[in-house]
């Protein structure tokens, strides 16, 4: 990775597989100062399962927290991060807008496992310029149920989902037939929205712990307005150049 975001290479790899790895964007201590900041978001929230129902029923669950950055600011900084920000305007272009963000913490021995998707169904967009990054707080190998993706697939354009949680055929997209990416503690994983993707169980004796954070460009009309979080719109980098009057959140609230 360069200074200033991607490198040629990794560029050129995104566009042909539909993701890039990036090894060590936060150091060591950063990535562990998050995990502990998660770790104590879950403590004080309690316990919930944000278990697809598709895999529901096998002993597994995942605990998680959308809009992580009305929660804790050390997350509101980190959304803005140059680190993030450079690579986000590499692939999306100079304007970045954020569209919300949330905390996995899979369990150990029992971790869910996310069936493989596209994320396109969740919030669908005219020009599908979202993508999503997966920080990684600490190390995600094969065991813990890493993020495993079938590359080149976002070249597809949306695909026919099934299920209330929108997942592929497993006859099609099997989990075991995608390929593996094995993280470490303070590594990122950007990926285009139409990227198949999913992950496996956690088996080991440890949690894995990720922050994710979808972005856009502005300009970039949605063509659903579900999925609605808190702090969307927030730029993250650049402008919103549309041309829209000046009102006060109220009154957008009361329309």
């Amino acid at each position: 990775m360069s200074a200033n975001g991607l490198d040629a290479g990794q560029r050129a790899f995104y566009r042909e597989n539909g993701f890039v790895h990036v090894r060590n964007l936060l150091a060591a201590d950063e990535a562990a100062a998050y995990r502990a900041e998660l770790h104590a978001l879950a403590a004080r929230q309690g316990s919930n399962d944000a278990t697809w129902s598709s895999v529901q029923g096998g002993g597994t669950s995942i605990l998680h927290s959308h809009d992580v950055h009305f929660r804790s600011a050390a997350f509101t900084r980190l959304l803005t991060d140059c680190r993030i920000t450079s690579i986000a305007r590499d692939i999306i272009g100079p304007n970045v807008q954020l569209h919300h963000n949330k905390m996995f913490i899979k369990p150990p021995e029992k971790g869910s496992p996310f069936p493989m998707h596209q994320d396109y169904p969740y919030f669908p967009h005219t020009r599908h310029s979202m993508i999503a990054v997966i920080l990684h707080f600490d190390d995600a190998p094969e065991e813990k149920g890493c993020v495993r993706v079938y590359p080149g697939t976002h070249k597809l354009g949306p695909l026919a989902a099934i299920g209330q949680d929108h997942h592929l055929p497993e006859d099609i997209y099997p989990i075991a037939g995608a390929t593996p990416i094995p993280a470490k503690a303070g590594d990122a994983i950007f990926m285009s929205y139409l990227l198949v993707h999913g992950s496996g169980v956690n088996v080991s004796s440890e949690p894995r712990t990720t922050w994710l954070i979808q972005m856009r460009d502005p300009e970039d009309e949605p063509l659903t307005e579900g999925h609605a979080s808190r702090g969307q719109g927030m730029m993250l980098a650049g402008i919103d150049p549309r041309a829209t009057p000046f009102r006060f959140a109220w009154a957008e609230e009361a329309a």
